[in-house]
Order: C-alpha cells, then sequence, then structure tokens
C-alpha cells in the first residue's frame, strides 16, 4: 500500500478523533500540523476580529485571504462579484469540492472588552458612518477556512480532485453568493459538485458540530409598504382619512395570514420590523411606512404569502377609505437552504469519526436566513451547511439554569469560544473534504 493510502486510511479510521478543544488526539502528521499552524490561526483570527468591514466593502480582508491562499499554492482570483475571492487547487483526477466562508462584518459596536475588539468604522447603506463588528463569526469562519486550507493544501498525497475555496462578501445582506454567481463563479470556475459551509451557534457547547437534513435555514423577503391617507388636525380626524390606523389595522390583519390562512406544520414569520409616520401629537399625517422581514421554507408559501401581504394592504386601506392604494414594494431576498439528505448522512458519519460521536449533534430548522442557499440551487451542485458551537459549555449549563440567555450572534457582546470551536470545526472541514476527495482505488 502506498504511503499516501495508509495516512487516508488512518486519518479515516482513526478518524482526526478527539475531544473539543485540542489538536494533541490527531493521528501524525496532522496532530503535529495543527498544532504548529493554531498560532497563526488565532493570528489570522485576532487581526480579521480587529479590523472588520462591512458587505461589499471587504477589501482588506478579501485581499489578505488571497494573500494566504496564494502562500498554500492556490490558483488565486479577486474581485470575484465585487470583493470575492476564488482559491483552486487541482490535484489530480476527481470531484470538484467548495469550501466557503463568508467575509463581511455587521454595522454593530462591539461591546466584548476583547483586547482584540474592534474600534473601527465604516459606511451603511446610506452613506453614514457606524460602527462595524464581526458580532456574527465570520472572522472564526475564515480562520477555520485557512487551518482547513492549509492542512489540505500540505497533505496532497491523500485525495485527488479540485479544492475550490471561496470568500463571499456580503452574506449579511443575502446578496453576496447572488453576486458571485451572477459574476460567472460557476463559469469562469469549475463547477462543485459538493458544496460545504460552516457556521458558528451559541446555541450548544463549544466544538459540537450539529447538522439538519432537508430544508435548513428559511428564505427571506423584505416587504416595504407605503399606506396613503389624507392628512389632517387630531383635533378633526373625521375630516381625514388617518393612515396611522390604517397601518395599524395591517400589522394585526397580517398576523392572521400566519394564523389562519397558512398550514400550521409550514413555518411562516412575519414581522413587522419598523413603522414611520407623523411627526408631532396634533396632526393626521398623510402616509405611514412599513417594513417587514418575512421568512419561509417552501417556494409555494413564499409566493402565496407575498401575494396576501398585498392583498390584505390594499383592503384595509380600501375598507377605510383611503385616497389610494398602498404601494407594496416586494425586495426578494434568498432563498431557503436546503441540506442534501443523503450528503448530510454521508458527512455525519465522517464528522462522527473526526471529533468523537459525543460532538455531534441534530438540530432543528431555523428561521434565520443564509444566502449559501444560492449555490445549492445550482443544477448538479450538492450542498450542505453544517453549525458548529461556539459556547464554552459551562457557562451555557449556568445560563440555563438561571433562565437568563447568553448574547448570541448579532449581538454586541458576542464572542465565540475560540479555540475549542475552531479547532473542531477545521478537524470536520477537513475530514469532509479528505471524504468527498478520496482518490480512487
Amino acid at each position: 500500500m502506498k504511503p499516501s493510502s495508509i495516512l487516508r486510511n488512518t486519518l479515516l479510521l482513526s478518524g482526526l478523533i478527539g475531544g473539543a478543544a485540542g489538536a494533541a488526539d490527531l493521528p501524525a502528521p496532522f496532530a503535529e500540523q495543527l498544532n504548529a499552524n493554531y498560532p497563526a490561526i488565532e493570528t489570522l483570527y485576532q487581526d480579521l476580529h480587529r479590523n472588520p468591514e462591512l458587505g461589499f466593502a471587504e477589501h482588506k480582508t478579501s485581499a489578505r485571504l488571497a494573500e494566504l491562499a496564494k502562500k498554500l499554492g492556490f490558483e488565486v482570483t479577486t474581485g470575484v462579484g465585487g470583493t470575492g475571492v476564488v482559491a483552486i487547487m487541482k490535484n489530480g483526477p476527481g470531484p470538484v469540492v467548495m469550501l466557503r466562508t463568508e467575509m463581511d462584518a455587521l454595522p454593530v459596536q462591539e461591546k466584548t472588552s476583547l483586547p482584540f475588539a474592534s474600534k473601527a468604522t465604516g459606511k451603511n447603506a446610506a452613506g453614514e458612518p457606524t460602527p462595524v463588528m464581526h458580532a456574527c463569526g465570520h472572522d472564526l469562519h475564515m480562520a477555520a477556512w485557512y487551518g482547513t486550507a492549509k492542512l489540505m493544501s500540505e497533505n496532497r498525497k491523500a485525495w485527488s480532485g479540485t479544492l475550490m475555496l471561496i470568500g463571499q462578501p456580503s452574506e449579511e445582506t443575502v446578496h453576496g453568493a447572488e453576486a458571485m454567481l451572477k459574476d460567472g463563479l460557476f463559469k469562469r470556475f469549475p463547477k462543485p459538485d459538493y458544496a460545504l459551509s460552516f457556521h458558528d451557534d451559541a446555541t450548544m457547547p463549544s466544538g459540537t458540530i450539529m447538522y439538519h437534513a432537508g430544508p435548513f435555514r428559511a428564505s427571506s423577503d423584505v416587504v416595504n409598504i407605503t399606506v396613503f391617507g389624507q392628512g389632517g388636525h387630531g383635533a378633526v380626524p373625521h375630516e381625514a382619512r388617518d393612515p396611522i390606523v390604517i397601518a395599524s389595522r395591517i400589522v394585526l390583519a397580517l398576523q392572521t395570514l400566519v394564523a389562519r390562512e397558512n398550514n400550521p406544520i409550514d413555518p411562516l414569520v412575519i414581522t413587522v420590523g419598523s413603522i414611520h409616520g407623523g411627526t408631532v401629537a396634533n396632526i393626521i399625517p398623510d402616509q405611514v411606512k412599513l417594513s417587514l422581514s418575512v421568512r419561509t421554507f417552501k417556494p409555494e408559501v413564499r409566493k402565496r404569502v407575498l401575494a396576501s401581504i398585498a392583498r390584505e394592504a390594499k383592503g384595509e386601506a380600501m375598507a377605510a377609505g383611503a385616497p389610494k392604494e398602498p404601494l407594496v414594494d416586494v425586495q426578494p431576498g434568498t432563498d431557503s437552504v436546503y441540506n442534501d439528505p443523503e450528503l448530510i448522512g454521508r458527512m455525519v458519519k465522517t464528522v462522527q469519526g473526526a471529533v468523537g460521536p459525543e460532538f455531534v449533534k441534530e438540530m432543528p430548522a431555523k428561521m434565520t436566513s443564509e444566502d449559501f442557499s444560492q449555490y445549492g440551487q445550482q443544477p448538479g451542485v450538492k450542498a450542505v451547511l453544517l453549525h458548529v458551537g461556539a459556547v464554552d459549555g459551562s457557562r451555557l449549563d449556568a445560563a440555563r439554569k438561571a433562565g437568563q440567555p447568553l448574547p448570541g450572534t448579532h449581538s454586541p457582546q458576542w464572542a465565540p469560544d475560540f479555540k475549542p470551536t475552531v479547532v473542531n470545526t477545521i478537524k470536520a472541514e477537513t475530514a469532509i473534504l479528505l471524504d468527498l476527495l478520496a482518490p480512487k482505488k
């Protein structure tokens, strides 16, 4: 048997076995390599955390990832879909496997008190200055992406095929994947047979790899409604048509779409996150603006509920005698994430060997959204998004007993338990890639 085959069998049978934290339990040479690489991985994480950038403005971040990938021997292209990075390593015959990381941060002022906390600022969609923070863990994802890429580069004899690394812009706006695809991601570069990504999670102990087969993360759309009325004096409301009252009726009517028109076993969320209208107490305005977040799993539910929102808004305006119909503007977001069940089953077995069965858990679907969904929508691409717990287990247990939730993703206090989380993420990613890129016997 060839040395590379011996190495591969050792990896798959011994399985990168270990607990949530140390790399000391990995079989050589991976154990030594991960131990040797860890300081650079942690340094990268802290630097990325200290210097976050908003979506489609990840110029320094993408340059950093591109530079690292080039040093590992990847063929690197930058500027894909704006600031996206594509790194390709062709290593003989075999499938094409894609590993994606997100690069963007959030317009959040950090309050973690970490020694490497962000003090960066950027500009929001309105062009206004805003504090910026990696409040969703994309810095951790990038650090794991690099750690996995380095292990794969250092052990090319253990696999065969094409490894495709993606540094994706603007996941938080759910438009970064779409931008890369429109820029020819799967036409200018090899189209992957498999696509993989990980996301940190605040609900499970650090290093716990979590999976869910089938529909996993919801689609997301924004609906903006402008309600028109007839302004007037607050003392004589009968001489006006009050759009605030009409808007209030619309808010309540929208919930009947969930409670009375939707099948209870088909998840649906309609959240009115913003209402703006009026200036002072004694003036009835002539318009009110609502902004809604709509989340579903099934395409048919998504289509129906968007049409029903427009119907309800127009119906309430008509019932109130409004001077004209509301303006209903749907801003499409992203599709729901669908985890290929067959691929999930294969990956679960592989990851159990990599981190130990006790660190692999099934999780429920989530109504949050992720534009990783767009890759799996492409014909011939089997895609899986996995989660990894990122909270110290003892802290999580104490918080649950006290009935006090800990800060989660998108919180200004979000600080993942880095080492055990990133180490198990690298173990899982590497094991999955080795399995999918196994040389043919």
